[in-house]
């Protein structure tokens, strides 16, 4: 009866939605889920941090499988496996023309320098801080013309790329970028070879936000910054066909969609 009793809890609970930022079952979506008193998470077989009131957050990949499942093991040494079904999704084929070769089939020279920055990158987005203005949800960073979605796959002058893993908004060079939630700064550059300027924000829980092709970064790696505040400029740098943000989300090292994110206002 009890080991019933603790399953059916861990259900309820695991149904759980944070205030503001809300569960997206569905590949580049995430879930807020919320433990028992003194329950650990694990994922994917790694421990996932959990909030204080016991809240935590799992993020899902583009291609994500659309059964998902996480462990709690709990402080009288039981445990129990909450499954998660994510909803199905499909993805736009986007056609680009236009592009400098130099960035669709880079030089042998500039490979090491490529390598060198997807390292830093990667690195990055590594901490596993616990910061809660997360859970009241993400503010929008600009607001204009939405030119490119999240998951879309992108053809480079009739060749083939990578999805693409962020949002895209079509607004003037120069326009100001504001931090859509606390954070901490962990990268700040002003000329990446693909991304141009760029920026990735720590909001905690093992969610980044970054900000790339800006004109102008105004903010210091290791900065605190608050949500709404100034971190840059909208540019053109990088491999980009003209002016606007792509904005992406990150949990670790899976990619989210930030239009699942963000508050609707």
């Amino acid at each position: 009866m009890r080991l019933f009793c603790s399953v059916l809890l861990v259900l309820l609970s695991g149904l759980a939605v944070a205030k503001g930022l809300e569960s997206r079952l569905t590949p580049g979506g995430l879930y807020v889920g919320k433990a028992p008193v003194g329950a650990r998470v694990f994922y994917d077989n790694k421990e996932v941090s959990v909030a204080p009131d016991g809240r935590f957050i799992i993020g899902f990949g583009r291609d994500a499988e659309l059964k998902q499942s996480y462990t709690l093991q709990f402080i009288n040494g039981g445990q129990a496996t909450v499954e998660l079904n994510l909803k199905a999704r499909e993805y736009d084929v986007q056609s680009l023309t236009g592009i400098a070769k130099k960035y669709v089939s880079p030089d042998e020279r500039v490979l090491n320098r490529i390598r060198q920055e997807a390292e830093a990158v990667r690195y990055a987005r590594m901490e596993d801080t616990q910061q809660s203005d997360l859970f009241n949800g993400f503010g929008w960073p600009v607001k204009g013309r939405i030119s490119g979605v999240y998951g879309s796959q992108r053809v480079y002058n009739g060749k083939p790329g990578r999805p693409h893993y962020g949002l895209d908004i079509a607004v003037p060079t120069g326009t100001p970028v504001k931090a859509p939630a606390d954070g901490i700064v962990r990268l700040a550059d002003s000329d990446l070879y693909y991304s141009g300027g760029t920026i990735i924000i720590d909001h905690g829980y093992g969610i980044f936000s970054s900000f790339l092709h800006l004109s102008k970064v105004t903010v210091n790696e290791g900065s605190q910054i608050k949500r709404g505040q100034l971190i840059g400029e909208v540019g053109a740098t990088g491999r980009v066909t003209g002016p606007h943000l792509d904005w992406r989300y990150n949990w670790f090292d899976k990619r989210l969609d930030p239009a699942l994110l963000t508050l609707g206002e």
